[in-house]
């Protein structure tokens, strides 16, 4: 079910499972502008992702829009409760651990360093009633691991999700994210 939210001078909307094959195409051509060049190979194995989290009956996407045109979008899903793969970093989990999984945040490159990442972000945990949000940040962009940590994400461990997968630096945050 569609709904609006204005952020950033933007129009960000809110999607969900049913909303996937209206809002499928947009996410892969958008992920594709936003990645440029770089992560082919990645690229090429995106829409199976877009289909596995969109498959979760409770998948949430915000998508920004300029005018028509998507510039930018972050999805995700609820973990399955108590088989939150992070557990495995930390000595001791926290008591409160119901988990949003925070797959996926992509921006036009024409609209970068203007806040839209964080407008996303902020559009698509804020009402979550999960505890804690987890994603990970290929630990060779620190600069993206920096602006997780400026909104209240912390790192608690590494992992290689797959064989072919970079190294990820796993980040863990409590909700609602911080101001």
């Amino acid at each position: 079910m569609e709904s609006t939210v204005s952020a950033a001078g933007l129009d960000i909307r809110r999607f969900g499972h049913d909303d996937l094959p209206q809002i499928r195409q947009t996410i892969i051509d958008l992920h594709a502008t936003a990645a440029g060049s770089d992560r082919d190979d990645f690229k090429k194995k995106f829409p199976w992702f877009v289909d596995h989290w969109g498959g979760n009956p409770a998948f949430a996407c915000v998508i920004a829009y300029d005018g028509d045109e998507a510039v930018g979008f972050a999805y995700g899903a609820p973990a399955a409760e108590g088989r939150e793969w992070w557990r495995e970093h930390l000595d001791e989990a926290p008591k409160e651990a119901v988990t949003f999984s925070y797959s996926e945040l992509a921006v036009h490159p024409k609209l970068r360093k203007q806040g839209v990442a964080d407008a996303l972000s902020r559009a698509l945990l804020e009402e979550r009633p999960e505890d804690l949000a987890v994603l990970l940040v290929d630990v060779k962009h620190p600069r993206v691991q920096a602006l997780y940590e400026g909104w209240g994400f912390r790192k608690v461990g590494e992992r290689q999700p797959f064989p072919d997968s970079p190294l990820y630096a796993v980040m863990l945050a409590d909700l609602p994210l911080s101001s």
